[in-house]
């Protein structure tokens, strides 16, 4: 049965950086996430411990499973949406396949709304390992002829902690970026988006932020208002994804299969998975 479409919404935030060690950007978040929610909405940020802090696949894959597992106890929780915020979004297709709540991808929404206030739009990552993964992410989500390019800055965890709390080490990052922008308005970009919700909400109380004419976009703004308007068209219509192709419907066997302990996956041997190092 569909839910009030006034009722209260909840919202799970899942943020991949530790909430203790990198508090300056969790406190920051929550409180621009309070400032921007609508009347009734509520948003809740959870982190993940270890954080995404190696920039490898490997990290976003544990990372990924994590974010699924969260996602599952989000909708068993009565959670209205899941957001992940990580603009890389690894776990999408897995949690939108399987929870019967909206699944919102801070990079997916940052991209599709990019391409409704703008012909094409340009990425800055955070570090040049991410280049190939946001051009994989680009060809995934169809939209490489609105694609000017991807390019990198370079950040690790410990500066944008800094550039939180430190105006010079904010404005530092901000030319940073800015070097960045201008082969990409050059490729034809009239948006810019900061790739990753660190740049995002470090530059997000600069707005309008404009460079040479292109609109940097505010993507914490963005996967909220994506969010709010999922959950209000889930309610209208009942629906949170198309069953009918990619997010077809995990079956209940599927979701304790993924859930089971490691303790009881075992071969035909007996012997025990491999323990983490």
């Amino acid at each position: 049965m569909a839910k009030d479409p006034k009722a209260p919404i909840r919202i799970w935030y899942q943020s991949f950086v530790d909430p203790v060690e990198q508090a300056p950007y969790i406190d920051r978040l929550c409180d621009r996430l309070r400032r921007l929610a609508a009347p009734g909405v509520t948003v809740d940020v959870i982190g993940i411990a270890p954080p995404d802090r190696f920039f490898h696949p490997l990290t976003e894959f544990r990372c990924a499973d994590q974010t699924i597992r969260n996602a599952l106890t989000a909708e068993r929780e009565g959670y209205d949406a899941f957001v992940i915020g990580h603009f890389q979004e690894p776990g999408l297709t897995e949690c939108r396949g399987t929870l019967d709540i909206p699944v919102i991808g801070l990079g997916e929404a940052a991209t599709h709304f990019a391409c409704s206030i703008g012909r094409r739009f340009g990425l800055v990552t955070i570090d040049p390992v991410f280049v190939p993964w946001h051009e994989e992410q680009i060809v995934r989500h169809g939209l490489e002829r609105r694609c000017a390019g991807v390019r990198a800055i370079t950040a690790d965890l410990p500066r944008f902690m800094r550039a939180f709390t430190d105006r010079g080490e904010r404005e530092s990052m901000r030319r940073d970026f800015a070097a960045q922008v201008a082969p990409l308005i050059a490729a034809g970009a009239d948006v810019l988006i900061p790739a990753g919700g660190l740049p995002m909400l470090l530059f997000a109380e600069e707005q309008p932020f404009v460079i040479s004419g292109a609109i940097v976009l505010e993507g914490i703004a963005t996967v909220l208002k994506t969010a709010e308007m999922a959950v209000a068209m889930h309610r209208v219509t009942g629906t949170a994804a198309s069953r009918g192709g990619l997010y077809g419907k995990a079956p209940a066997g599927a979701i304790a299969d993924f859930l089971a302990p490691r303790e009881a996956m075992r071969d035909r041997t007996g012997a025990a998975p491999p323990s983490s190092p």
